[in-house]
């Protein structure tokens, strides 16, 4: 596949892997700042805090990207269920804006305050942020997830069992992240890192695809058959319109 569709599936795969990085980027650097005592602000944990915040504007803007570069892709397959995939990645986007505002928040507190000073405050900022992660990066994705999927099996724009991936993964974070709701575990462990990896092994199998052999190539082949077909059809109204019937002599 050569052309437009070939360079948005390129950026919409690169998109999907930047989203992957700077995620597990920003966990990672807010882990001295979430995980600390009320109150207390270790040693380089709003510098770290601050990166995170960062890194996690490019995801903010990745995750953004990825339904805005596949819009025009998946319009043409479903036109709602297109618009519907863009406005969930914006909610998502949105939710984790808001759970960065909130950390952003947390290390002003910090920097500020002595001990127990701001206690509560300061815990309702890490709830927010808390909850903020649970139904974006959480919630909204695994709806994303299905949505994208259902498109992408309906369509043969990846292999079936990829899709297929993401039709699982998609319902299994969602009702996982139900589960932490109800407080059955928390957030960070190991039930909810398991239920994490099917979304985290489709969004890295779709990239990679995307990147490497584009949207198909099931899609283009039956594309380049139906060409063919019509090709075949008008041949043969042309070789049939040449056959001229031989007069009675």
């Amino acid at each position: 596949m050569r052309g437009p569709d070939r360079r948005t599936a390129v950026a919409a795969g690169v998109l999907f892997l930047l989203t992957e990085v700077a995620a597990i980027a920003g966990a990672v650097l807010y882990r001295p700042l979430l995980g600390a005592a009320e109150g207390r602000l270790a040693p380089g944990a709003d510098t770290r805090a601050l990166l995170g915040a960062l890194c996690e504007l490019v995801l903010v803007a990745a995750v953004t990207g990825t339904g805005a570069a596949l819009f025009p892709v998946l319009r043409r397959r479903g036109e709602g269920m297109a618009l519907g995939y863009v406005c969930g990645r914006l909610l998502e986007a949105a939710l984790i804006a808001v759970g960065i505002v909130a950390v952003l928040g947390l290390v002003t507190l910090r920097r500020v305050s002595a001990g127990a000073a701001g206690g509560a405050a300061d815990a309702a900022l890490v709830a927010v942020h808390d909850w903020t992660f649970l139904l974006g990066p959480n919630i909204a994705l695994g709806a994303n997830t299905v949505l994208l999927a259902w498109l992408a099996y309906r369509a043969r724009l990846v292999p079936r069992p990829l899709a297929l991936l993401g039709l699982v993964g998609g319902p299994l974070i969602c009702a996982s992240a139900v589960a932490v709701m109800f407080g059955l575990y928390a957030q960070l462990s190991v039930p909810g890192s398991l239920a994490a990896l099917p979304v985290f092994a489709w969004e890295l199998g779709f990239a990679g695809w995307l990147i490497a052999r584009g949207f198909g190539p099931h899609e283009q082949s039956a594309a380049d058959g139906r060409r063919g077909d019509r090709a075949g059809h008008a041949g043969s109204a042309v070789r049939a319109g040449s056959i001229r019937p031989a007069r009675a002599s």
